[in-house]
């Protein structure tokens, strides 16, 4: 899908994603310290909206303009009057970050998030590079995903195996990028549904930049 495609998706329902943060990205980043933050691919902005409301100074970055209007409406509503927490743009995964917002700001992240970026080769590699560039010493890139074995073992999520990973997958694709691996598995995710509870299985991959 490309960004037309996802502006028509996101215009097509008043919100296509939960208004809860993804539960890995809850657990992952309520044990870090709050502090500059790059959300890519960030949709609606329910995983950046969260961070902002845990005292995150948060970019969130989506290629589609409808989501990014969604996202910073939301915002306003959700954070009130600390919606200068958030800042959201217009912006490709695969192309330079953006610069971090806020006071303080040094020009570098504490964290990168990648929530379900499910893209092909070679563009998903390159959104990895991106992100390992936009941190600081000791950040952490954190990446969440559909996994590759989901396609016969789990349930929902893309139906296409190239746009699918796994986290060997995702550790072959940072290999000679200046990281460490702190954290790597595939992790039930618990869906409801009409016909009673399914499993979903994702990647979690947590790296941290020397």
């Amino acid at each position: 899908m490309d960004a037309s495609d996802w502006d028509a998706r996101y215009a097509a329902t008043d919100l296509v994603w939960s208004v809860e943060p993804n539960r890995f990205v809850a657990e992952i980043f309520s044990d870090l310290s709050p502090g500059a933050v790059l959300d890519v691919a960030a949709g609606e902005g329910r995983n950046a909206i969260w961070l902002a409301e845990q005292d995150w100074h948060v970019m969130a970055s989506d290629y589609s303009v409808v989501a990014v209007e969604r996202m910073r409406t939301l915002a306003t509503k959700r954070l009130g009057d600390d919606s200068g927490r958030l800042t959201a743009v217009v912006s490709d995964a695969t192309q330079a970050a953006p610069r971090p917002a806020g006071p303080g700001a040094t020009g570098e992240y504490d964290a990168v998030l990648f929530c379900y970026l499910q893209l092909p080769l070679p563009e998903r590699a390159e959104a990895w590079r991106r992100g390992v560039e936009a941190l600081r010493p000791g950040g952490r890139l954190v990446v969440v995903g559909h996994a590759g074995r989901n396609l016969t073992e789990g349930h929902g999520g893309p139906s296409s195996r190239d746009v699918l990973y796994d986290p060997d997958e995702v550790i072959a694709e940072v290999a000679g990028l200046p990281v460490d691996v702190v954290d790597a598995g595939v992790r039930d995710r618990p869906v409801p549904t009409a016909d009673g509870e399914r499993v979903a299985l994702d990647i979690v991959v947590v790296l941290r930049r020397r």
